[in-house]
């Protein structure tokens, strides 16, 4: 029997290429690690339901975007229909945490006339020995655009459930207090089925600052 599911929500997640985009969502999704992971072409799409509640779930699609220059056009074309998105650099590569703000600043440019909830992620923290960005400087960072951050492993399977669960119970906050509602044409927020479950104001409860871009 299929799962059922209160809301869908569509997330991207973007970064500079090698940072390991690939490898954090499919840990995520297949719970798996691939030591060699080919290059992503264009976008590639995966799913998973997230327990964010006792007896409520959430479908995910997720969305696999190219660093490469040569593929950004493609990727822009998501950012338009996504709710949340992770965004990647390796802890290690200096040159992928100074792109940061370009990511945010293309995003910013083609989500509207929506905006797209953002977690700053910190990824190979299992590199600590060539590490390259404190924590603390990614934090200051993230904590500048209202971002959550995290740093996560997909090899060692460090805080990547968490990653993505935050993200998604943040969105449901912003769901559930109106702050995001369900549009016709856009597909980041889509209501599930679910019968006999009655949406009650006195569920509606008001959330932190979180990233607008």
């Amino acid at each position: 029997m299929e799962a059922i599911w209160l809301y869908q929500f569509r997330l991207i997640v973007i970064g500079d290429s090698t940072v390991g985009k690939s490898c954090l969502i499919r840990r995520f999704t297949e719970g798996r690690f691939a030591q060699v992971s080919d290059p992503t072409v264009g976008v590639d799409f995966f799913s998973r339901l997230v327990e964010i509640e006792p007896g409520k779930r959430v479908k995910l699609q997720i969305w696999d975007t190219a660093g490469q220059e040569r593929f950004r056009s493609i990727t822009r074309a998501y950012y338009r229909n996504s709710v949340g998105g992770l965004l990647l650099f390796d802890i290690t590569n200096r040159r992928s945490f100074q792109n940061v703000t370009n990511w945010l600043e293309e995003a910013r440019s083609h989500v509207q006339p929506h905006s797209i909830i953002f977690l700053l992620v910190g990824h190979k923290c299992d590199l600590e020995a060539h590490r390259q960005v404190s924590q603390q400087e990614a934090e200051k960072l993230a904590g500048a655009y209202g971002m959550r951050y995290v740093e996560t492993s997909a090899r060692d399977a460090i805080n990547v459930e968490k990653a993505f669960t935050d993200l998604t119970r943040d969105i449901f906050e912003l769901v559930k207090s109106g702050d995001i509602t369900i549009q016709d044409g856009w597909e980041g927020v889509k209501s599930g089925f679910v019968p006999n479950v009655v949406h009650s104001s006195e569920e509606v409860t008001k959330s932190d600052r979180r990233c607008f871009c």
